[in-house]
């Protein structure tokens, strides 16, 4: 069974909503936190504690243990001035993990000057997977590790079917490293080189962006 993580999210919006209700769901701990009492009693039932607070106020925020909180996600819309604030507060109060939602580039570069552990460009980054989904049939699902590297979900097609790895030998023709296989409900994390590909299965991929699209034009 999964450990329990103590979540804090600030900000009860679309994004943050989403996030509070998923972690809830998971069984974890979480705090949701907004000044808007309509958003707090709407989240009441999605959290282990919902509550009123401005978390701008410092006396407010240690009220609420704060940092006791494994991670803290300040999901504030428009807000910039609020959002860098309490990021602020959150990071002078030693919190270990400040992830951050933000707006644009001026606040992306601010949250980085007040030492944000991990910023949050949920639009932008959603529009990159949906415009690689688009670009290619192949690719399920898509993760931007840097401007070089990334994670794909490819599907294993046709051309692969009842091959193993060592047959398709991709590492060596293409630089990528295949992590995991997935097929229906199962996951082979760090699959053996004999390990045979099904057409339809799911292949977990590694690796430079160019590497990883030669491997899709050629390799699949």
């Amino acid at each position: 069974m999964a450990v329990k993580k103590q979540f804090a999210v600030i900000g009860l919006g679309r994004f943050g909503g989403s996030i509070c209700k998923e972690l809830y769901k998971m069984g974890h701990q979480v705090l949701a936190i907004d000044n808007r009492d309509h958003k707090v009693n709407e989240f009441a039932t999605f959290a282990t504690h919902a509550v009123i607070a401005n978390s701008t106020d410092e006396k407010a925020l240690k009220s609420l243990g704060i940092r006791n909180f494994e991670y803290v996600i300040v999901a504030i819309g428009d807000d910039i001035q609020t959002s860098i604030l309490t990021t602020l507060l959150l990071k002078e109060m030693n919190v270990k993990n400040v992830w951050v939602k933000a707006q644009n580039a001026y606040h992306h570069k601010v949250l980085e000057k007040i030492g944000a552990d991990r910023i949050i460009h949920p639009e932008h980054d959603m529009g990159i997977r949906i415009a690689q989904h688009l670009n290619s049939e192949k690719i399920v699902d898509y993760i931007e590790l840097s401007e070089e590297y990334s994670i794909v979900e490819l599907l294993a097609t046709r051309k692969i079917h009842n091959k193993s790895l060592v047959d398709l030998n991709v590492r060596a023709k293409y630089g990528c490293t295949i992590l995991a296989i997935k097929r229906a409900e199962r996951i082979n994390v760090s699959p053996l080189p004999d390990e045979i590909i099904h057409e339809g299965d799911m292949l977990v991929v590694i690796g430079h962006k160019n590497d990883l699209k030669r491997f899709e034009d050629e390799g699949m």
